[in-house]
């Protein structure tokens, strides 16, 4: 965050290691790391209070992934929804090319065979509808259901953008048929999007939120947050993590929030993705015989192609010092930091350019 750094030598961004970030991590392990579990300490309250203002109030489940994260939130709607309606209230509703992690729950949760294969059994409670289908959603609910489960933009499913309407649907369902509302904004929160929380672009609130990834600012962290009248059923014991909250993490996620706010880098993402978005639509219109689409939010974009070259473009820009994303053979995931300028932005998409000349001279 910040400024963009370089390490010596090379013509590389390093994403992490902000100088603020890096001056709190070290002042807070002069005091102390890890405190006994037993007790609060003072970065877990901030952090707590802090990302209460800025969702949907409540209180935090701080643990170490996003992965954790979504754990906690699926034993949090679990034993919720029990408690509050009936015993076999358990199943919820994710969609196909969901991630959701990979621990054998979250793997259950994520809509994705590739990534569930040789891991069976799966654990059960989990059915998948199509992304952006409220109508076989709302086909799929049965007296068992407790939640709804949902990116509000597919990360490694491709970087999908559900229409404008759908979450505000979704969330209507829920309100229908009183099941919670479960937000994934582990790849799409922290200003990513162009807003602080992705899910604030559709005009809804969850139930209950997970982040991670970008809150940390390189430092592993993961949180849970739920309404509050859905932490009590959690009593001593429900849940629980020896490293969540860790003084260091929270001192480090504290740190990176404060600069994304206090930087409005979030508004920053917005202008710098729609440069980005503009000059990858320039790239669309010239060469139609392989783009078949670029898609995204902010600085949350990604670029499918016609033919099976993701992998061939992401080889090429490693020998050329860029270093890329191929989620499938067909398309490439951009999430830059969000302090990029725009001259590497467009040292991107004149390399982007020079591989299709090449590739039509093959043809």
């Amino acid at each position: 965050l910040e400024d963009p750094w370089y390490a010596p030598g090379e013509d590389v961004y390093e994403w992490t290691c902000s100088p603020r970030v890096v001056g709190a991590i070290v002042e807070q392990a002069r005091e102390i790391i890890q405190p006994s579990n037993l007790f609060y300490n003072c970065p877990q309250v901030e952090l707590a209070e802090l990302l209460s203002r800025l969702t949907i109030g409540g209180r935090s489940f701080l643990a170490n992934s996003g992965a954790e994260a979504n754990e906690a939130a699926i034993k949090l709607a679990r034993k919720y929804s029990r408690q509050k309606f009936r015993e076999n209230r358990y199943e919820i509703i994710t969609a196909y090319n969901s991630f959701h992690g990979r621990t054998l729950a979250t793997l259950a949760a994520t809509g994705q065979l590739s990534k569930q294969k040789s891991f069976a059994p799966l654990t059960p409670g989990f059915k998948h509808v199509p992304f952006n289908n409220v109508e076989e959603m709302e086909k799929a609910i049965s007296e068992k259901d407790c939640a709804v489960m949902i990116e509000p933009i597919q990360g490694e499913g491709g970087v999908i953008v559900p229409d404008q309407s759908f979450l505000g649907k979704v969330r209507k369902l829920c309100n229908d048929h009183n099941l919670l509302l479960i937000i994934d904004e582990i790849q799409t929160g922290m200003g990513r999007t162009g807003e602080l929380f992705a899910y604030q672009h559709y005009g809804i609130e969850p139930d209950i939120l997970t982040l991670a990834k970008g809150l940390g600012g390189g430092v592993p962290i993961g949180v849970m947050m739920a309404r509050d009248p859905l932490w009590e059923v959690f009593d001593v014991g429900s849940h629980g993590s020896t490293f969540g909250g860790n003084a260091l993490a929270c001192t480090a996620a504290l740190a990176t929030l404060r600069i994304i706010l206090e930087e409005d880098l979030s508004s920053r993402a917005k202008r710098t993705g729609e440069f980005f978005m503009e000059r990858l639509k320039e790239l669309h219109r010239k060469w139609p015989q392989f783009i078949s689409q670029v898609r995204g939010k902010g600085l949350m974009l990604a670029m499918e192609f016609k033919g099976d070259i993701a992998e061939e473009i992401v080889r090429q820009g490693l020998e050329e010092g860029l270093v890329l994303n191929g989620l499938t053979p067909r398309v490439i995931r951009f999430l830059p930091p969000l302090t990029i300028e725009e001259s590497a932005i467009e040292r991107l998409i004149d390399f982007l350019n020079q591989v299709l000349i090449k590739l039509e001279k093959q043809h």
